[in-house]
């Protein structure tokens, strides 16, 4: 499987870190030095909105709040597939499988649906909804793609997800947990077109393609519901968020990693290229420390982070992107994709430039 084009689709509403914690310490009534130091400590500079700042306060419970995430989904969605296809050079009626992925608002018929006759998709495509992965969703979102095109090597897939987390912000909730979050988590959207190895296209060609996934792992941690997820009840989606999650990364990614990698005759040291989800400022410092990477190798998951914050199953596509844009691997290079998310669970892709 080659991927084609990725394309990020953030919202227009942008604002910086203080403006965003100002409001929280406004809603939640939370101590103020106590968000204060949480926000400062995401590292996160500024993040883009789903709505106005102001609005935040007239979503009166979980209906109107999700009324919101479909309205605002759908039209994130459609301007990332579109723009994804227009990179790829792959027309709507092309696609044969579209996969959709969001864990911040639920509606059925799924988005994808609505999304199929939005874009002039063939009423045939093949649908496959996900919900509940989270973080890890973006990077589980490409191994499926990566096993459909396997076996319909001739064929298009495309991945779309979209998180709208900041209607997700609980309100009454002063709780660490849902403090670190609302510094953290942003908005928006991303798709990516992945063509199977048999099949052109009639865009750009080759040399402005991503990488050639080659093998994927996930990878589920038993006894780790806790660390990471959603309450879900009339109130909504409430954060789930242990803190010893970092201890957890700690523990099991490295030799994970170079089990995987060991599969394939790799260590980490032949890795060139790492495309990491930005899960946030602790997380990041273990992946480097656990492989060795001073060299600026995570550089653009840092970006992302700051520019952004952590926007759940978008982060690693937008890592993706960015990637193929501005730091393209030499031909032949190895590169390695993460994300992690609820389970507690680990996604890894291997790439080949």
């Amino acid at each position: 499987m080659r991927v084609a084009a990725v394309q990020t689709v953030l919202p227009e509403h942008h604002y910086d870190q203080h403006r965003i914690t100002e409001a929280v310490i406004g809603a939640t009534g939370a101590d103020r030095r106590v968000v204060e130091r949480f926000h400062a400590a995401t590292q996160v500079r500024g993040r883009y909105l789903a709505l106005p700042i102001e609005k935040y306060a007239n979503l009166e419970g979980f209906t109107t709040a999700n009324d919101t995430y479909v309205d605002t989904a759908l039209s994130l969605g459609e301007r990332a597939v579109r723009g994804a296809l227009e990179a790829s050079g792959v027309g709507a009626s092309q696609v044969d499988q579209l996969v959709f992925c969001s864990s911040t608002g639920v509606a059925t018929p799924s988005l994808d649906a609505a999304l199929v006759q939005r874009l002039g998709m063939r009423d045939d495509v093949k649908r496959v909804p996900i919900f509940g992965l989270g973080c890890a969703a973006g990077a589980a979102g490409l191994s499926r793609l990566y096993d459909y095109l396997r076996a319909w090597p001739d064929q298009v897939a495309v991945l779309v997800c979209v998180e709208l987390c900041s209607l997700t912000a609980q309100r009454d909730d002063d709780s660490l947990a849902n403090l670190v979050a609302s510094g953290l988590f942003g908005d928006g959207a991303a798709a990516v077109v992945a063509v199977g190895g048999d099949r052109g296209t009639d865009g750009p060609g080759p040399g402005r393609w991503g990488p050639r996934i080659v093998a994927t792992r996930s990878k589920l941690y038993p006894d780790t519901a806790r660390l990471m997820g959603w309450d879900v009840g009339e109130h909504g989606f409430r954060i789930v968020l242990a803190a010893d999650l970092v201890d957890h990364v700690e523990a099991t990614l490295a030799e994970d990693v170079a089990a995987f990698l060991g599969e394939h005759g790799l260590s980490a040291g032949e890795v060139s290229s790492w495309v990491c989800h930005p899960g946030g400022p602790k997380v990041i410092e273990k992946i480097a420390e656990a492989f060795a990477l001073d060299q600026g190798e995570l550089d653009l998951t840092w970006d992302s982070l700051h520019s952004v914050g952590n926007l759940s199953s978008v982060s690693v596509l937008n890592v993706l992107q960015e990637t193929i844009e501005r730091r393209r691997p030499p031909e032949g290079e190895t590169g390695l994709l993460t994300a992690l998310g609820p389970g507690f669970s680990a996604e890894l892709l291997l790439l080949r430039w």
